[in-house]
């Protein structure tokens, strides 16, 4: 059995739990991993004895290339075709992706089966997803590997008059020439009393000296998504920069101490905050500890509060606690991190040093 059959086969035994004939798949992410298709636009109809793919003529020849599945080809919108496949195999219990299928998709669905049971179902692809394959964990660790490069190149050409925009741009440049099809997210690069700020958005203000420097960055390659987050010094660093970075450190390195199979992502984010309580910084730690990546880049689990899920072997997480000083500086330290039969092995190969540039 192929690996997208199997796939398919375990979301399939799920099917009398949630008491449906057949899944309607709309999350493209979730397509890829049971289909292979990586297209824009599809729909995926799985029941128990068959999986049809419907696209649109742009991706005749694509889909028959990358998908196992049965393909068909529907002009304009797709939804007719999933109806007419719906009406012919007789199905009466649909299940639905609610995370992923827009309000008028399921408006219009309603509206043309009319003897149809629509239900909700839970993340059941994206709790398939958590565990990675030997062939998906290779591609992380081929997306981390271009990620750090990509970081250590540009990391040679920063100057006080590189703006954020700067900084970022080179990132994305060296990660497509060491074999990136693209960035995971949004490049975060930021200087100062914006490093406080979790997600900032690069500007054009050059980044100066005396300060702190967050860089948050993710290539995608293969399908797969890497994250890394390393904080630099712009000039020799005083000490309340020193005694945040030390800190955050110190509370990251717990975190990742504490992977291993069956303990709960709530336990690992809880060891992180237990570090930076001691340091005085609770307050100053606004996000979760870490989530999972993959095809997308945030995946399950998140390593929250109040999370219970159980880590196993083969999962891909990130370990990113952090500490943000409104009007100083924020520091973050994260590493893409797998999950092992015994522990944990770190995947990024950055140092961990607080670098001075």
């Amino acid at each position: 059995m192929s690996q997208l059959r199997e796939r398919r086969a375990r979301l399939v035994t799920q099917f009398d739990t949630h008491k449906i004939e057949a899944a309607l798949i709309s999350g493209l992410p979730n397509i890829r991993y049971l289909a292979g298709f990586t297209g824009s636009n599809a729909q995926l109809l799985i029941t128990r004895d068959s999986a049809t793919l419907f696209t649109d003529p742009r991706y005749t020849v694509q889909a028959g290339e990358e998908s196992d599945c049965r393909v068909r080809i529907v002009k304009r919108s797709l939804l007719p075709g999933v109806i007419g496949a719906i009406g012919r195999r007789q199905i009466r219990r649909l299940g639905i992706e609610p995370g992923r299928m827009s309000v008028e998709t399921l408006a219009l669905l309603e509206k043309d089966t009319k003897k149809l049971t629509f239900t909700a179902l839970p993340p059941l692809v994206e709790q398939l997803r958590m565990l990675k394959s030997p062939e998906e964990i290779e591609a992380i660790r081929a997306s981390v590997r271009t990620n750090s490069k990509a970081y250590a190149k540009a990391l040679t050409r920063i100057k006080p008059t590189s703006s954020e925009n700067d900084i970022a741009a080179e990132i994305e440049y060296w990660q497509r020439r060491y074999g990136a099809s693209g960035v995971a997210f949004a490049s975060i690069v930021a200087a100062g009393a914006r490093s406080a700020l979790p997600h900032a958005q690069p500007t054009s203000e050059p980044v100066g000296t005396g300060r702190l420097l967050l860089i948050d960055i993710g290539a995608l390659q293969l399908g797969y998504c890497s994250d890394m987050t390393r904080v630099v010094h712009l000039g020799t660093p005083g000490t309340k920069a020193k005694k945040l970075y030390r800190a955050v450190l110190e509370s990251q390195l717990a975190a990742i101490d504490a992977v291993k199979p069956g303990i709960t992502a709530g336990q690992v984010d809880r060891v992180a905050r237990k570090v930076l309580e001691r340091h005085g910084l609770l307050k100053q730690f606004v996000h979760s500890t870490g989530h999972g990546l993959g095809l997308e880049i945030h995946e399950m689990p998140r390593l929250g509060r109040n999370d219970k899920t159980r880590l196993q072997a083969g999962m891909a997480i990130t370990i990113e606690p952090g500490a943000y000083v409104e009007g100083f500086g924020g520091v973050r330290i994260e590493d893409t991190v797998l999950v092992t039969d015994h522990g944990c092995e770190i995947l990024t190969p950055t140092p961990k040093e607080l670098v001075v540039v």
